[in-house]
């Protein structure tokens, strides 16, 4: 914190100092640019506001220049621990990720603000200004970008460019060679928007949306602070900075962007010696989405046990494939309050309408739970299973109601787990998938894995689900076969029978199932282990019990399938946009060790 505090005062006190003119004569041109398509590679020079940042020398996020010394990206790319801010760069004029790039110049952080209301949860203000340690000078490959006015306005339908190095497809990235990517994707009024986005995330107005009503093209992982430009004449304005979105371009769900146009007094008080280039953009006619009214949600099939709710996406066609939650972007560690379709198979096992414990959706009509939820002799009339649920108390549109048709229980020395069969089987989306099974895998030390649950002590009135970041620790005597060990978390009744995940190859494995009063805690080195029996500890039992497991998708044909559409998709940033900031956590781990 303390550092922090130091660098902000270092680029307030540099504000005092003498700068260039104003850009807006200099601002939004593009010489080399003459695109007319998207979703393919950008020659060099075609955005020249471009920013890559990087973090030892891997990019996390884009930005784009908006004077000689300061780059405009979003606050999410910042809000990382202060000790790696020295091995930040950022790069301007770069082409390719893999080089060469002779029109480059490359220029550590001397300073950098973010706005003081943005908030992580509900992405509100999701922006951040960043001080280059030196100035640049304008060529046809570095020139800054027009920003827009604050009474510009953006219409429903007006097209605007993206660019990014990021992902082609949600955890496909980029192929070699890693170009800087583009894609033209029209306006979506929020209005509009917000409906789609109902009960997931409110689109407000420092906020703006833009994506194919179809889908297919659009920012993924990766691209995130980038710009949304637009052109007006000549000029090239900056529209918005990539904020997030479910998945990368998933249909009916376009990408979020934070309006710039609501923040020209904000970055105007603060570059106050070399203020950017403000244009006023301005629509033609009428914007459509002044008269949209948000269409009723789309049920799915419903049987005599089904709780009807909004599907959002169809169910995939071909086979069902496991441990993907497109709407998962989790970065950082801690207890904290989950969203909906983070967790797409938990499920909430209730008995008499009241929830008992934790269990996870592992087949097409089948939940994993602890044996220790069913005391004696299980009844399973007497059971109801419920997916898609973010809160036991209150609303949940998303959600789906089975009843249990039979429990099977293991029978072996030690702890045990249960497996409820469905009365039919969940239509699959966003909000309701299984998670893979771990047949064997190995889960290294230091590796970072998630819990979740609820608990009538947690979650507030609501009762919102809960979700528990660890690290796998060494077993000591425990056998490795057999067990998993993670450091200490908190554990309640409610949480047994939910899954220990674990996210591998773009996957997510279950590798243990909880339990409150098995889940023990020992020490070593004077540090709290929790240890659980690995899940694939029961797999000739699962195997009798479920048949053939699921698999994860073909990370092969994955990729294949994405050079195959490459025109249709570009890298760029969703859901957070921070697959790329994987890499702090394995920076953060391993600094955590040097100083414990």
């Amino acid at each position: 914190m303390a550092f922090y505090k130091l660098i902000c005062v270092a680029a307030v006190l540099t504000l005092l100092s003498q700068e260039s003119d104003s850009q807006l004569s200099q601002c939004g041109r593009a010489p080399l640019n003459s695109r007319i398509v998207g979703g393919q590679d950008a020659p060099p020079g075609s955005w020249p506001w471009q920013v890559s940042m990087n973090i030892f020398g891997t990019h996390i996020c884009g930005g784009s220049l908006i004077n000689n010394q300061w780059v405009l990206t979003g606050a999410h790319c910042i809000s990382f621990p202060a000790f790696l801010l020295p091995g930040l760069t950022l790069t301007l004029g770069r082409q390719s990720q893999a080089g060469p790039n002779p029109n480059e110049v490359t220029r550590g952080l001397s300073g950098f603000i973010i706005h003081p209301n943005y908030n992580f949860r509900t992405n509100e203000n999701d922006l951040a200004m960043l001080r280059l340690s030196a100035p640049v000078n304008f060529t046809n490959f570095i020139a800054p970008v027009c920003l827009a006015a604050t009474n510009s306005s953006f219409h429903s339908g007006v097209d605007a460019w993206v660019t990014g190095w990021g992902n082609i497809q949600f955890e496909v990235p980029l192929l070699s060679p890693p170009n800087l990517t583009e894609v033209e994707v029209p306006v979506v009024g929020n209005r509009e928007c917000d409906c789609d986005y109902r009960n997931i995330q409110n689109i407000t107005e420092n906020m703006m949306c833009a994506g194919l009503r179809a889908g297919g093209k659009g920012p993924c992982q990766g691209d995130g602070g980038g710009a949304l430009v637009i052109k007006q004449g000549d000029r090239w304005i900056q529209a918005g900075i990539t904020s997030f979105g479910v998945g990368c371009a998933q249909p009916n769900f376009p990408t979020v962007y934070t309006r710039v146009s609501q923040y020209e007094m904000w970055i105007s008080s603060i570059l106050t010696g070399n203020p950017p280039g403000f244009v006023t953009f301005t629509s033609d006619g009428t914007d459509g989405d002044l008269n949209f009214t948000c269409p009723p949600p789309t049920a799915p099939p419903t049987t005599s046990n089904t709780t009807a709710g909004p599907t959002p996406t169809a169910p995939p066609s071909g086979p069902v494939v496991c441990g993907q939650a497109p709407m998962n972007s989790r970065i950082l560690g801690g207890s904290s309050v989950a969203r909906a379709g983070e967790w797409p198979w938990m499920a909430s096992l209730q008995k008499n309408g009241r929830h008992m414990c934790g269990g996870t959706l592992v087949a097409v009509d089948s939940v994993m739970s602890n044996a220790n939820c069913f005391s004696g002799s299980p009844v399973a009339s007497e059971w109801t299973v419920v997916l898609g649920r973010l809160r036991q108390n209150g609303s949940n549109p998303f959600e789906v109601s089975l009843s249990v048709t039979n429990i099977t229980l293991s029978n072996q020395t030690g702890s045990n787990v249960a497996v409820l069969q469905l009365s039919a089987r969940p239509t699959l989306s966003v909000y309701i998938q299984p998670i893979c099974l771990d047949t064997g895998r190995s889960f290294p030390v230091s590796s970072r894995c998630w819990a979740a649950g609820w608990s009538s002590g947690r979650g507030g009135e609501e009762q919102v689900l809960q979700e528990f970041q660890t690290t796998v620790q060494a077993c000591g005597n425990a056998s490795a076969a057999d067990s998993i060990c993670t450091g200490e978390f908190t554990l309640e009744q409610g949480d047994s029978g939910g899954p220990l995940m674990c996210k591998q190859d773009g996957s997510w494995f279950q590798a243990a199932v909880l339990s409150a009063a098995n889940g023990s805690a020992r020490r070593k080195r004077e540090d709290p282990v929790k240890v659980f029996d690995k899940v694939s500890r029961f797999q000739s039992f699962l195997v009798r019990t479920l048949g053939a497991f699921l698999s994860p998708p073909d990370v092969n044909a994955t990729a294949a399938a994405a050079t195959t559409n490459a025109t249709a998709t570009t890298g760029g940033a969703a859901a957070h946009s921070s697959s790329s900031l994987g890499l702090f956590l394995f920076v953060f781990a391993f600094c955590l060790q040097l100083f414990s």
